[in-house]
């Protein structure tokens, strides 16, 4: 396991000094999930839900955090984003929405935390569009899932599969 870089030799909180990290491609793609009652998924895929089209409002939403990321987690670098893309994948058969966000950039700091903020967000808005018609829905399973670029090279989360 890598050593922890957000703490200084006396145990304090720092922000990494990236300075003089070598400018590469870097990609990062993040998974979750969000369970809910049958009928709220179908109720989503055949857009009948007061508050609009929910994918088009959760991929926004998951673009606007993904560029907000800094903002949000105290000690992660504001970073010029290449592209941020979010995706759904409905599963009927586990009343189920996929999320994956996928994030590059040409930096010197990783997007991890940008595609993960991006997934959490999204899934946070669809349990916001939907929570009026099912308050029992959950967000599971948000996690990297492949990271490319960089010092660390290529990481894939055993158990996912790749693009």
């Amino acid at each position: 396991m890598s050593e922890l870089t957000h703490f200084d030799s006396e145990g304090k909180a720092i922000m990494v000094d990236v300075g003089e990290k070598e400018n590469t491609r870097r990609v990062a793609v993040a998974r979750g999930e969000v369970r809910m009652q049958p009928e709220t998924l179908t109720r989503i895929l055949e857009n009948r839900v007061e508050k609009g089209d929910v994918f088009a409002v959760a991929r926004l939403a998951g673009i606007m955090a993904a560029k907000k990321t800094s903002d949000l987690i105290p000690l992660c670098h504001p970073l010029l984003i290449n592209s941020v893309t979010v995706e759904f994948t409905p599963d009927k058969h586990n009343a189920s929405i996929g999320i994956e966000a996928t994030v590059k950039v040409s930096g010197q700091t990783g997007v991890e935390m940008e595609a993960l903020t991006a997934v959490s967000t999204a899934a946070l808005t669809i349990y916001d569009m939907c929570k009026a018609v099912d308050k029992t829905m959950t967000i599971d399973h948000v996690r990297l899932a492949e990271k490319k670029g960089g010092r660390s090279g290529h990481f894939v989360n055993p158990g996912e599969s790749t693009k």
